[in-house]
């Protein structure tokens, strides 16, 4: 592509070049002076260690003609400066891929937790409705019979245009998108037009990237502006979720819908049967019911299922279609999931990483269960030390037994962090053992189980690594979970 052509979706850039001609063929973008790329364009990004813009010699060696820039640099060759240059990475990544995003219905989700949950759910729904669906998140990129692993939540903007230009060449139709604050904060998504933008929850997470609550609050509320988002489907029994609606208000182009159990809501559930293995609910969408079974334990994954159903709702789906949607979704990979049983006991998977998180699903299962309920978990290294305290409170309050072992350490000592987690369950309940090697901490709490028990492994979910050291080793909960009882003569669920 020309570079004048690509220079259209920067209306504001200053051009500035000095003898070298500009209108150069680019053949790629790229954002890292290692990579290879000729006739390529270098964006300059500010990040927290690196800044791209002193990587002038290293790029043009590897390839860079042109260069976007958020100062002027000391080379010759053709300079667009900006204001931001991770706006105009993103704005640049639609223009090159020829804006697919503009070409299919995009569904953004965000809130602390369960907006990996609520895309599947509004998969099955639009699958259901007979529309091609791609989801992108946390698990990955799925569309048309594809699994794509992605690194990030939100992928940066070069691969999730070229993911969407991949999806459109298949027939999707719909893409629905976790839009994490991060993203938002890195204006990962600037430029594109969401169909409908779904808000789950506010808790507390990622208080060591931002500075406190107001700060990961403002990047969550951003996508909810009248540049992003027509609808707003919006948690109406959550604080934060009010506070957005009377934003959207004062933006007349946004129409706001809220869901529900507790307050008065345009879209609300009522349960009519609850267990371990699930919640009947009948919807009552705008005033018209629906009933549906929900193959996934707990109120919140009833809220979940109000945010897909309402968003299908809005976007033109009978209610016929998001029963049927909803009663065939068995679960979501990692998802408060069942997984096996041993001993007459049942054993769940959990991504639960928060202490809302971790509070909610414990406190789900507990609800049902009729023996002990045994919590196995740890945190994250290098992220959110604030947290670690709370979520050891957290086990101590709501499960009868705690295994504290090793999430993704990444480049802390296991013990420190097991050790700040420690500092909150005892401080509550002694119920509790150290068992600092992932695998051998699940095999220890499987040993434990008595009939009518209940383990939950929570933190990791589907994740199929264990992060040590920057080097992330193969390792999923629930296939650990199968071999071990495999080895002791048992299959997942006999």
């Amino acid at each position: 592509m020309r570079l004048s052509k690509l220079l259209e979706a920067l209306p504001e850039a200053e051009l500035i070049y000095s003898g070298e001609a500009w209108d150069r063929e680019i053949e790629s973008i790229f954002t890292d002076s290692r990579e290879n790329n000729p006739n390529g364009l270098f964006v300059c990004l500010q990040g927290e260690s690196v800044d791209a813009h002193t990587k002038v010699e290293q790029s043009r060696k590897n390839g860079c003609v042109a260069f976007v820039v958020s100062r002027v640099l000391e080379t010759d060759a053709p300079q667009i400066l900006v204001k931001d240059t991770r706006e105009a990475l993103s704005l640049l990544s639609q223009a090159y891929y020829g804006y697919p995003a503009k070409q299919m219905k995009i569904v953004g989700i965000t809130g602390t937790n369960g907006k990996t949950t609520t895309s599947y759910m509004l998969a099955a729904i639009l699958n259901a409705a007979g529309k091609e669906t791609g989801v992108i998140g946390t698990l990955g990129a799925k569309f048309a019979g594809k699994e794509v692993p992605l690194a990030l939540t939100t992928p940066d903007p070069l691969q999730l245009q070229a993911l969407f230009a991949e999806m459109l060449s298949c027939g999707v139709e719909y893409v629905i998108m976790e839009v994490s604050a991060h993203a938002l904060f890195y204006k990962k998504v600037a430029g594109i037009t969401f169909n409908a933008c779904i808000f789950t929850n506010f808790t507390q997470d990622h208080l060591d990237f931002f500075t406190d609550m107001q700060a990961y609050k403002r990047a969550k509320t951003a996508l909810f502006s009248a540049e992003y988002c027509p609808i707003a489907i919006l948690n109406g029994d959550d604080e934060v979720g009010r506070e957005i609606g009377e934003i959207c208000a004062l933006e007349r182009s946004v129409k706001r819908v809220y869901y529900g159990i507790q307050t008065p809501v345009d879209c609300f559930a009522i349960c009519t049967d609850e267990n371990l293995y699930g919640t009947e609910c009948m919807f009552n969408l705008n005033d018209e019911l629906c009933r549906a079974r929900i193959s996934m334990v707990g109120r919140y994954n009833v809220y979940n299922a109000l945010a897909a159903a309402t968003c299908a709702r809005e976007l033109g789906v009978e209610t016929e279609k998001i029963a049927v949607g909803l009663n065939g979704l068995d679960g979501v990979c990692g998802r408060l999931q069942r997984v096996g049983t041993y001993r007459r006991a049942t054993v769940y998977v959990d991504f639960a990483h928060t202490p809302d998180g971790l509070a909610k699903s414990l406190q789900s299962l507990k609800r049902y269960c009729k023996g002990r309920l045994i919590c196995l978990f740890g945190c994250g290294g290098n992220r959110d030390k604030s947290k670690r305290k709370i979520m050891g409170e957290v086990a101590a309050k709501n499960a009868d037994f705690s295994v504290l072992t090793s999430d993704n350490p990444r480049f802390e000592d296991p013990l420190d962090i097991i050790g700040e987690i420690e500092n909150g369950h005892r401080g509550i309940s002694l119920r509790y053992v150290i068992v600092t090697e992932r695998k051998n901490a699940i095999e220890y709490a499987l040993d434990m189980l008595q009939r009518d028990d209940v383990l939950l492994v929570a933190g990791k979910g589907g994740e199929q690594y264990q992060e040590i050291m920057g080097i992330k080793y193969p390792f999923n909960d629930q296939d650990i979970i199968e071999k071990l009882l495999k080895k002791k003569g048992r299959t997942p669920f006999a």
